[in-house]
């Protein structure tokens, strides 16, 4: 187990991330299978980057709850919009992480007692937001399945509960490229025939085709190209160009993938796996190995790759313990400041590249880093305990 751990350190427990049982689908197994009160998502190690900034680890509750907390999903929207999916409770932010709400999730509140995973914003408008759910206790009062929002997050409805698609959970959702009614969503359980589409915001599913792999770690619906994705998992990349009703084997990728993004339409395409990053310039049909001005046997464990949407040559990378940038698309990489505590997820601000926001886990924190060279520093933007 503390192997499966080394080399999955992301915290998106609510996520089928591997394949094949691989490292992530133990964690799935993990996720699903343990009683709701023993779900812990587990992150070992602290942070130890390069020594430029260290802020003080927060060791009890705060303004996202107890020290128990963790963070799902984080999400950065335009102008100003921070999304937090946790454990316990949805959070929300219009001023960049000045001020925060907990829109879902609390006490009384739609989703009461469910914990919010996969949160995932249409390509195609900022205002469109899709989230899965969980029990986070037994005997929960909210609905598990798959949410709608249609104002960033603000207001939610339940568009599908999993009851409804699936004996145990819904793994993982994706919004489409297709218009912002468009979501993929996967049921591990049924392997090769767990991708199903709805094309009017998840009230309605259907079969796409036959996948090449028995379990996925991601999927990736292209920017800009309706009906292009990408799916990846342990064992390699595949593309469709209908909607997953077929799918073509990517060469050259050796072992698995952990993770892709790119920073939109007709940009290129960059995925981290076993084997180091790749590039596609093609629109995901061929990939090329890069080779990261870094030490491999780091850059072979960063697990968690974004790009800034208003830049596509500056990326973001997450070991276990350290956050790497690059301005160069991938060709090389420096170290970000240290920060101590569990590394969860990154996200980068839709309009200053520079600009990364990070959460934490156990408890959940959320800090923003500014500036470049020696003047980059981290910034809480975690609110007190009320």
């Amino acid at each position: 187990m503390a192997a499966v751990l080394a080399r999955w350190h992301r915290g998106r427990c609510g996520r089928p991330l591997r394949g094949n049982i691989g490292p992530t689908a133990l964690l799935i197994v993990l996720f699903v299978l343990l009683p709701a009160s023993m779900l812990a998502c587990s992150l070992p190690g602290s942070g130890q980057g390069s020594a430029l900034s260290t802020p003080t680890a927060v060791t009890e509750g705060n303004g996202f709850g107890s020290a128990a907390n963790h963070v799902h999903s984080l999400l950065a929207l335009p102008p100003h919009v921070l999304l937090l999916a946790t454990h316990y409770g949805l959070f929300r932010s219009e001023d960049g992480g000045q001020h925060w709400q907990e829109v879902a999730g609390g006490q009384g509140q739609l989703m009461e007692d469910l914990m919010t995973y996969s949160l995932t914003v249409s390509p195609l408008d900022s205002q469109r937001l899709y989230v899965l759910t969980y029990p986070n206790v037994s005997n929960a009062r909210g609905t598990p399945g798959l949410y709608m929002s249609k104002d960033q997050g603000r207001t939610w409805q339940l568009m599908a509960s999993s009851a409804s698609l699936t004996r145990t959970t819904i793994f993982l959702a994706v919004a489409g490229n297709d218009s912002p009614n468009e979501v993929y969503i996967y049921l591990s359980e049924r392997q090769e025939y767990g991708l199903l589409v709805s094309h009017d915001g998840g009230s309605h599913f259907r079969e796409t085709g036959k996948l090449p792999f028995s379990v996925i770690s991601g999927l990736l619906p292209l920017p800009g190209a309706p009906g292009h994705l990408l799916v990846y998992s342990s064992a390699g990349m595949a593309l469709s160009s209908d909607g997953g009703l077929h799918w073509q084997l990517i060469a050259g990728i050796h072992g698995g993938i952990f993770d892709a993004t790119t920073a939109g339409p007709n940009q290129p395409i960059y995925a981290s796996g076993d084997a180091g990053m790749y590039i596609s310039r093609d629109g995901g049909r061929t990939f090329t190995p890069s080779t990261p001005g870094t030490s491999a046997r780091s850059f072979f464990l960063l697990t968690s790759l974004v790009a800034a949407p208003s830049n596509p040559h500056i990326l973001y990378g997450k070991t276990a313990t350290t956050i790497y940038r690059s301005t160069d698309g991938g060709q090389s990489w420096v170290s970000l400041p240290m920060i101590s505590g569990n590394l969860s997820e990154l996200a980068v601000d839709p309009l200053n590249p520079f600009q990364l926001y990070l959460s934490l886990s156990y408890p959940t924190e959320v800090y923003v880093l500014s500036g470049q060279g020696n003047g980059a520093h981290w910034q809480s933007l975690t609110p007190a305990s009320t």
